[in-house]
């Protein structure tokens, strides 16, 4: 039986993979260490490095440089296997998480938001600014407020990559925390892809639940070009990102006064809700229940992801302060 220390350790060495695996290029134990947090895993740079050198020993990774490491075949075989039971659930965990710490004061302003992370190339970066713009201004996101960071500056709790630009994008998890601290309840069950029609929502096409899931569904959609944000926008046909809650129908009443006050201070991202007990957008909603259909605040990156570009996304990945974000004209 493995011990309490040992599985600690085990979790440990598992997240460093994962970061390893997601970047799919060599990355240094300060950036490791930075990229630990969106795991929920504290670990100091010179602890890092302790566990990197166990794990070259081990052959799970390749020192690359001066101080890089990469996972190597051994390594990524390792994180498909080890520990199952840690991976299920954690996109649910996240965005409880991430409600949680949401303290945002729509009355002023201020606060902390959700934010999505999404890093890009810097030479690419002007592209991406030009094929997210048309969703932006369609309305097509949570908010056309974003944050912007260079190289080795932090969005959030996240660093910026040598090389790279970073853009924070606000979440949907800003209406979890809203209602959570207007007392009301809300089920997150799962983040899918919405099929447009004549400009309207028509159903859901993909989906997959949050409870479920170690892997943030946006980020899974965005990575198999499953979007089809841009016919969207030109046309009012084609397939958006957008995440599915339920509420309970007496709390309508509150749910409706504090949409309205996020819309005023530039939030919004409720695409659709329905009546109690209806289906929305041909999915069974609990007795006693109201959906609601959120749009998905990585929308304009999938459009960029659609104009052939490719980016590194953190969904549900940290919280910024609200007022210190820009609005996307600006930039």
């Amino acid at each position: 039986m493995i011990g309490i220390e040992t599985q600690g350790v085990e979790r440990k060495v598992l997240a460093i993979l994962k970061v390893l695996s997601d970047a799919q290029e060599p990355l240094g134990a300060r950036v490791i260490a930075h990229r630990l947090k969106y795991y929920g895993v504290d670990l100091g740079e010179r602890a890092v490095r302790y566990h990197l050198k166990l794990m070259d020993e081990r052959g799970l990774t390749r020192l690359e440089g001066r101080d890089g490491r990469l996972i190597i075949e051994r390594g990524t075989i390792e994180l498909g296997d080890a520990l199952v039971a840690d991976k299920v659930g954690l996109a649910i965990t996240r965005i409880e998480l991430l409600a949680f710490r949401t303290d945002f004061d729509w009355e002023n302003g201020t606060g902390k938001v959700p934010v999505n992370v999404s890093f890009f190339k810097k030479n690419k970066f002007e592209k991406a600014l030009h094929a997210m713009k048309p969703v932006f201004d369609a309305g097509l996101c949570v908010s056309h407020r974003v944050a912007i960071a260079g190289e080795g500056e932090q969005l959030g709790d996240l660093t910026v990559p040598v090389g790279s630009v970073g853009l924070a994008t606000v979440c949907s998890i800003v209406i979890n925390g809203t209602l959570l601290k207007a007392g009301v309840p809300i089920d997150s069950r799962f983040g899918g892809i919405l099929q447009i029609r004549n400009h309207k929502p028509l159903r859901f096409v993909e989906l997959i639940h949050y409870a479920g899931s170690s892997l943030d569904p946006s980020e899974v959609f965005i990575r198999a070009r499953m979007t089809s944000v841009m016919g969207v926008v030109k046309k009012g046909e084609g397939k958006l990102l957008a995440n599915f809650r339920e509420i309970p129908a007496l709390c309508r009443p509150i749910v409706d006064r504090v949409i309205t006050k996020l819309k005023e201070v530039g939030i919004e991202g409720l695409y659709m809700m329905g009546n109690t007990s209806e289906m929305v957008c041909e999915i069974p909603v609990s007795l006693n229940k109201i959906g609601m259909v959120l749009l998905g605040g990585l929308n304009p990156v999938a459009a960029a992801e659609e104009a052939g570009l490719r980016i590194e996304n953190y969904a549900m990945s940290t919280v910024m302060e609200y007022q210190k974000l820009i609005k996307f004209g600006e930039l």
